[in-house]
């Protein structure tokens, strides 16, 4: 009995999940979709000009599980917000840098490397940013919507008040 012990542990220890304990603390799959597959367009409203998306899976408008990628070009930072739901980053190629807090820290990011992912926890404040530009993969479940911490730095912008309708002229 002891012999057949002795066999399975190091089958047990060589079985995935005791891989993927060993594995670097942001180490991610392969992103799911080549390239040449992709359709891209320009990004969504609610992130600052400049970005371009593609939809990989599901739909980021409705509700459930949706994986899209996006282009970050040289120099593209989006400002602290936040989502309703958690959200997983993997860095597919470039720099990223990413931080946890209400306010853009470049002194105080971490940085992503190719291959590595990050998941920013639902209602967390975070922001990210690139020097050389970057391509992401992000999966989280829709709808998609992002809240920014300072309303100003919501590209949407911020709705202007309507003007106080004036009583109409009476005629004399």
């Amino acid at each position: 009995m002891k012999p057949m012990m002795f066999l399975a542990l190091p089958l047990l220890l060589a079985s995935p999940a005791a891989v993927s304990k060993s594995a670097p603390k942001h180490a991610a799959p392969k992103p799911a979709a080549a390239p040449a597959e992709l359709k891209w367009m320009d990004g969504p409203p609610g992130l600052p000009a400049g970005a371009q998306i593609a939809v990989v899976s599901g739909d980021p408008g409705k509700a459930g599980k949706f994986t899209i990628r996006l282009r970050m070009p040289i120099n593209y930072a989006v400002r602290p917000h936040w989502h309703p739901t958690d959200e997983k980053v993997t860095l597919i190629s470039g720099k990223l840098a990413y931080g946890m807090s209400d306010q853009l820290n470049r002194a105080a990011a971490t940085a992503l490397d190719a291959g590595q992912s990050v998941t920013m926890k639902a209602k967390m404040n975070h922001w990210v940013f690139t020097g050389d530009g970057a391509e992401l993969e992000i999966t989280a479940m829709g709808p998609f919507k992002i809240t920014y911490v300072n309303p100003a730095d919501d590209p949407r912008g911020v709705p202007a008040p309507k003007p106080e309708a004036k009583p109409a002229a009476k005629p004399k």
